[in-house]
């Protein structure tokens, strides 16, 4: 019984884990699964489990850029929470930091940065907020988590989603080969009766 309802649990939480992602269901038995009454003919079937494929596909596509844009994001996290490390090392001395910053890509200017306690953060969407340092590095240190957590989940539905391209192959093959044997069948029927 134990057993049992482990069992479920953890098939509850892969369901929850690939929320969005539909699983497909392997087909072991093709002559059965072709007699059952929503599938009409292979050709029909077959769409289907294109149809199917092509929804995995979109979903690799979308699920792609969201890693790119997260592998992306990570180091620019990382990068501005190393520079607020520095500040806050720097903000107890009166001598101003002297600093190279981004005007555009690959242009730079050199800076004179007084000791502060306060930074501000682009937000996105063209926001930015003033925080203290201290502030800003939870709310950074927060956000590089977050974005790891995200990025090792998308992993995951992306090892997913190859599963179930695979399983949806596998049956589009299968649904295949038994419509082409069963033409055989038919054929070599209609030359025996001919």
């Amino acid at each position: 019984m134990a057993a049992t309802i482990d069992d479920s649990n953890a098939v509850q939480a892969t369901k929850k884990k690939h929320l969005g992602i539909p699983e497909a269901i392997f087909v072991e038995d093709v002559e059965s699964f072709m007699k059952l009454p929503e599938n009409e003919s292979a050709d029909a079937v077959l769409r289907k489990l294109d149809e199917q494929y092509q929804k995995y596909k979109y979903m690799e596509v979308n699920l792609a850029q969201k890693k790119l844009r997260l592998k992306s994001q990570i180091p620019q996290i990382k990068q501005t929470l190393e520079i607020l490390r520095h500040m806050q090392k720097k903000k107890e001395t009166t001598e101003p930091m002297q600093t190279h910053f981004l005007l555009a890509d690959n242009v730079y200017c050199k800076a004179s940065v007084p000791p502060t306690d306060k930074v501000c953060l682009w937000l996105g969407a063209n926001v930015m907020l003033e925080y203290d340092i201290d502030e800003a590095q939870a709310l950074l240190e927060k956000n590089l988590s977050t974005a790891s957590r995200n990025l090792d989940c998308l992993e995951d539905d992306l090892d997913f989603l190859r599963d179930q391209f695979t399983t949806t192959e596998v049956n589009m093959a299968r649904v295949y080969n038994w419509d082409v044997k069963r033409r055989s069948k038919e054929n070599q029927r209609k030359a025996v009766e001919s």
